[in-house]
């Protein structure tokens, strides 16, 4: 587990890691970033996922949804709890919104804060 949007998993007796598509975690300095990253620890640790592969990144990482046992998709799951955005940049599915649309108006995880910071724009000024 690198931070709430990239999770290793074991793939054919190796380690890969996953960007999780169509979702942006708070970085790990950034307020929720630690929080997004044990959310995502608690739901998928030790647990056999599968990946559906959307594409494969310029850093070399498979980009996809990650899908518990239970078929419950994991990157829906970090949003909708309010431990990401929708990366409206990679992500058309109105799923998404409508499920950060209600996570910020129950305030939960990152919604709690007044005004946070993307980590697209936070990135930015952190080069």
């Amino acid at each position: 587990m690198l931070d709430g949007d990239t999770v290793e998993v074991l793939h054919d007796g190796k380690a890969e890691r996953v960007r999780l598509a169509q979702i942006d975690c708070p970085e790990k300095g950034q307020p929720f970033g630690q929080a997004a990253k044990e959310y995502v620890l608690d739901l998928s640790a030790l647990k056999i996922v599968t990946v559906k592969t959307e594409t494969i990144d310029r850093y070399g990482r498979t980009v996809g949804e990650v899908f518990l046992p239970n078929g419950d998709n994991l990157n829906k799951l970090i949003v909708g709890s309010g431990y990401a955005w929708q990366y409206k940049r990679y992500s058309k599915d109105p799923a998404y919104a409508d499920l950060e649309a209600k996570a910020r108006d129950l305030r939960l995880g990152l919604w709690q804060d007044k005004a946070p910071i993307p980590p697209w724009d936070w990135r930015k000024g952190r080069r």
